[in-house]
């Protein structure tokens, strides 16, 4: 029996999701995954139940969406599981007047959640075909104050420099230097450290010019790429 084309996967995809209700979906997602969760800003719990994160996952896996699970995105990355995105997010303490960094965009879902939160929005993406794919992902769905970026998310955007917020999506062996030195005045950064199998949460947060650290998670993400990420200067 003949496999389906591309065409005819991607139409059956499109027919399940019509009959999904995906505000349905998206609220118990934020009610039973996140806020009973441990999840309980309420600013972070409504921009959960408004982007639209079936728009940020390839056709074949809409239905997929709202589980409780991390999903491929092309390029040896994922979209991150709905609570993890939550708990990062929740650790940023935005207030909306923040200007913020994220390394590792993705499919831009993280950005999109940002762009609710903050009042700027800088996202870096090392591979080009997925900064590429998200920025016009999220000018389609009216993300005007996110700005995407290619190149090497370990090395900051020195020139949009200082960030009140960080938020690294993948996994670092170590902190990025150039991340921390572009923190602002009390900005705090959230970043998995560590290997391959699993990693420590962290969150620093500049204060007079010293760092606390706090461990906030157990985690598991796809490798950090770049000059101070995995294959670079600290490997």
């Amino acid at each position: 029996m003949l496999g389906k084309t591309k065409s005819e996967t991607a139409a059956g995809a499109a027919t399940q999701g019509e009959a999904l209700n995906y505000g349905l979906l998206r609220r118990a997602m934020v009610e039973e995954q996140i806020r009973r969760r441990g999840i309980v800003a309420p600013r972070v719990l409504a921009a959960m139940r408004e982007v639209p994160r079936h728009e940020f996952v390839p056709l074949e896996l809409a239905v997929l969406a709202y589980d409780d699970q991390p999903l491929p995105i092309g390029e040896g990355q994922t979209i991150s599981q709905p609570l993890m995105v939550a708990a990062m997010t929740e650790a940023l303490e935005l207030t909306g007047s923040e200007r913020v960094l994220e390394v590792g965009t993705g499919s831009g879902y993280q950005a999109a959640i940002l762009s609710r939160l903050a009042r700027e929005v800088h996202t870096v993406e090392n591979h080009a075909a997925l900064a590429a794919a998200a920025a016009e992902r999220l000018e389609r769905l009216g993300c005007s104050i996110v700005r995407v970026h290619t190149g090497d998310g370990t090395l900051g955007l020195e020139e949009f420099a200082p960030f009140d917020a960080i938020v690294v999506t993948a996994a670092a062996p170590r902190i990025p230097p150039p991340l921390v030195e572009q923190l602002a005045e009390g900005g705090r950064l959230i970043i998995p450290v560590g290997g391959s199998q699993q990693q420590e949460l962290l969150r620093l947060r500049n204060s007079g010019g010293k760092t606390e650290r706090e461990v906030l998670h157990y985690c598991r993400f796809v490798p950090l790429v770049g000059l101070f990420g995995w294959n670079g200067r600290f490997e």
